[in-house]
């Protein structure tokens, strides 16, 4: 055989074994991105959920301001109610309002300064509905039942609307975290999220406003 046919010859087993080589290659390389694309794609949707449940942690807390707001001015009629008790609540309305919360500042400590504030809301509107037993007259004002009733249901949906947050969070994290999907999360830039946590068992419960 002549060296030209020999040089031929290896060079077309070089052109075989790289053909070999590189198609495994690339159909590897194309299954690890469909693989990434569909974990990019999972955890957007699983981030969806937990923003939009978020929102609705955000809707009930909005709609508890207005009420506590509107249940001060009713309170502010009676003029030997006890000024301090309405001042604390007043305080602590405007330090929840002015902490404001969203899915691109979920810091640990942000989310601790909103628990907090949320929990001092809770205690010093608990001592306003304890004072009010000693007014009977204030009981009895029909816009002011209407208000606390109103007020009831939208602690438990507070509660309910948490727990749902935290459920999806769950879910969440544990999706991005779980080997090896916990890989393409951090190069796809997803991150755990807090949970809502209350620092004291009775911040966990709804604000009681029976009468």
């Amino acid at each position: 055989m002549s060296e030209q046919a020999n040089q031929t010859n290896k060079k077309g087993t070089g052109c075989l074994a790289a053909t070999m080589i590189g198609i495994p290659l690339i159909i590897a390389i194309a299954l690890l991105v469909m693989w990434g694309v569909r974990i990019n794609n999972r955890s957007v949707e699983k981030d969806e959920v937990v923003k939009k449940q978020w929102s609705h942690v955000e809707t009930s807390y909005q709609r508890r301001y207005d009420l506590i707001d509107n249940l001060v001015n009713t309170v502010k009629g009676y003029a030997d109610f006890e000024k301090s008790t309405l001042t604390e609540v007043i305080e602590a309305r405007s330090k929840a309002t002015g902490i404001n919360m969203n899915t691109e500042n979920f810091t640990e400590e942000e989310m601790a300064k909103f628990q907090e504030a949320q929990n001092q809301l809770s205690g010093s509107l608990s001592r306003l509905m304890m004072v009010v037993e000693r007014y009977p007259d204030l009981k009895a004002d029909k816009q002011f039942a209407s208000l606390s009733e109103e007020l009831k249901n939208t602690e438990n949906e507070i509660k309910d609307a948490r727990m749902a947050y935290n459920e999806s969070v769950k879910d969440f994290n544990a999706y991005i975290r779980k080997f090896p999907r916990n890989m393409f999360a951090k190069i796809l830039g997803f991150k755990p999220y807090n949970y809502f946590e209350t620092s004291t068992p009775e911040a966990a419960n709804p604000v009681k406003v029976n009468f």
